[in-house]
């Protein structure tokens, strides 16, 4: 069986192909050989399950260890009803996940389970099988969101808890080490804890106090870093005898994704399913690449994970308005994890703290589809007159006329911004381009934003239209001195691209300005500028 880029479920080697994760399983094999309680909290689709199934894998195999692996998905809520169901049925749990694998063990702990009716029973359980069996016991548990609110899970934890301090007094015996996997970290939950008095017949209440305080950090990068994409890219390319630039492709990859596993495949699947198939040459370069981030966020394509991320921004009004002011309007922030926004966005896996420590969205892949998602909103709503601005005159035999957008939309500045007030055009100038431009393309063409955490002054545009680029820099005037950084700063970012013309829109809120265009020599480059 050919293996296959896999973007759903379990990735298992036989069957796809995957990133060499031995330095990441090893550090956390250091955490369980050191008797560590953790959890692996990461978005959805950051390779949890893998991970879980790779280190069970991995246990298993020594003489000195068995690793006990289940899951919460699916099972309901019956088990959680109280401890008299809870108990047989996290055996029962053990049993099914070994019922092919190792038939003896399933019927041990099918068996079991008849003879354990409550917490107590299974505490007692547990520590009767791990000092006959002598060997470490490591219990993985996968999807704990499903249940880590539920009462009864949290007095499972605390169970558990009260077991690992005991064996530490060696006074008691239970698993070497537990881990939890899921989107939120455990220690950090809002519990349900009873009202006082607790015979007032009160709902329960949310407030902090998870039984899991023993868990330790869970530091290990589960994101792919650039050299780790290769070794899935060097197994693609001989097992299909083809010799690509695998460096810089995973370079180019790192780029789109930041190492985010699920993105990371998906581009990958594209290009082998979608974009080099019917070729005869099956040979990847970078060009590949930038054809599967087209793809992966073409407007009308879509996928669980992102539609999980727009319902993620439409069920939180101020987790909206955080995103929309970095994305749309550029705004900074620094990365303050106690902020509860900032710390919502990043368990979904939308922002991640910049080497400045500032908040950046975690991939240029998120951040072009929430961009896309919230422009298309604004002109549904809030601009929807700008959506008649569109016609055939801003395109040309051999691309875009970036220079007549600029004019038009200047005019358009003249006409309809100038009875404005200026703090409606400071909050919304770069908006009302970003819209205008919207239509104009409408579908013809892509506008990419690209990310600038660090200089919340300027926002990069690149547009692409008949394999053509156009970068276009929005800033806002602060005067001759930052007008010749911004020069130098678009001279730069001309040069990734390998262009020689750029394009750069001003926004001067000075009561005196002049509404002007200019075509600017800048070294090497020439810069068409428009004032408004």
């Amino acid at each position: 069986m050919q293996k296959k880029f896999n973007d759903t479920g379990l990735c298992i080697p036989k069957r796809h192909y995957m990133v060499d994760t031995s330095s990441k399983i090893a550090q956390i094999m250091r955490l369980i050989e050191a008797g560590e309680y953790f959890t692996i909290n990461r978005p959805r689709q950051f390779g949890k399950t893998t991970t879980l199934a790779l280190l069970t894998k991995q246990l298993n195999q020594r003489d000195d260890y068995v690793a006990l692996e289940i899951s919460f998905e699916g099972i309901g809520d019956t088990p959680f009803a109280s401890e008299q169901t809870f108990a047989p049925a996290f055996l029962r749990l053990i049993a099914q996940s070994v019922r092919f694998t190792v038939p003896e063990m399933a019927s041990y702990f099918e068996q079991a389970s008849r003879g354990v009716h409550d917490l107590e029973e299974l505490s007692n359980f547990i520590s009767g099988y791990v000092l006959q069996l002598n060997k470490k016991v490591v219990l993985l548990i996968d999807e704990v969101d499903k249940s880590s609110n539920n009462q009864i899970f949290l007095h499972f934890l605390g169970m558990l808890r009260n077991k690992y301090l005991q064996q530490n007094k060696g006074q008691d015996y239970t698993f070497q080490s537990v881990i939890l996997a899921g989107v939120h970290d455990i220690k950090t939950l809002k519990s349900k804890i009873r009202p006082t008095p607790p015979d007032s017949g009160g709902e329960l209440k949310g407030g902090y106090n998870s039984p899991w305080n023993i868990a330790i950090d869970f530091r290990v990068d589960m994101s792919f870093s650039a050299t780790e994409i290769e070794s899935m890219l060097q197994d693609y390319s001989h097992e299909h005898g083809i010799q690509p630039d695998i460096t810089a492709i995973a370079e180019r990859l790192h780029y789109y994704t930041s190492g985010y596993p699920y993105l990371v495949s998906k581009l990958c699947k594209f290009i082998a399913e979608d974009i080099v198939a019917a070729r005869a040459d099956k040979n990847w370069t970078v060009a590949e690449v930038e054809a599967a981030f087209k793809l992966v966020v073409n407007k009308a394509y879509t996928t669980t994970l992102f539609d999980s991320l727009t319902k993620n921004l439409e069920n939180n009004e101020d987790l909206y308005e955080l995103i929309f002011r970095i994305i749309i309007n550029g705004e900074n922030f620094d990365f303050t994890i106690a902020d509860p926004m900032i710390n919502l966005a990043h368990l979904y896996g939308i922002l991640a703290p910049s080497t400045q420590g500032r908040c950046k969205v975690h991939n240029r892949i998120f951040e072009q589809r929430i961009y896309d998602y919230m422009m298309s909103k604004l002109l549904r709503t809030t601009y929807r007159s700008l959506s008649s601005l569109a016609g055939p005159q801003f395109y040309t035999a051999d691309g875009l006329d970036v220079k007549l957008i600029l004019q038009r939309f200047q005019l358009f500045m003249k006409e309809h911004a100038s009875n404005r007030d200026l703090d409606f055009l400071e909050r919304e100038g770069r908006l009302l381009f970003l819209a205008y431009l919207r239509p104009i393309l409408n579908g013809l063409g892509f506008d990419f934003k690209e990310p600038n955490v660090g200089d919340e002054r300027r926002m990069d545009i690149v547009i692409t239209y008949r394999n053509k680029r156009y970068v276009l820099e929005l800033k806002r005037w602060y005067g001759e001195k930052a007008h010749q950084e911004g020069l130098q700063q678009l001279s730069d970012y001309l040069d990734l691209y390998g262009l020689s013309e750029g394009y750069l829109l001003i926004y001067d809120f000075n009561k005196n300005k002049i509404y002007k265009d200019e075509e600017i020599p800048f070294k090497d480059k020439q810069i068409y500028t428009v004032w408004v």
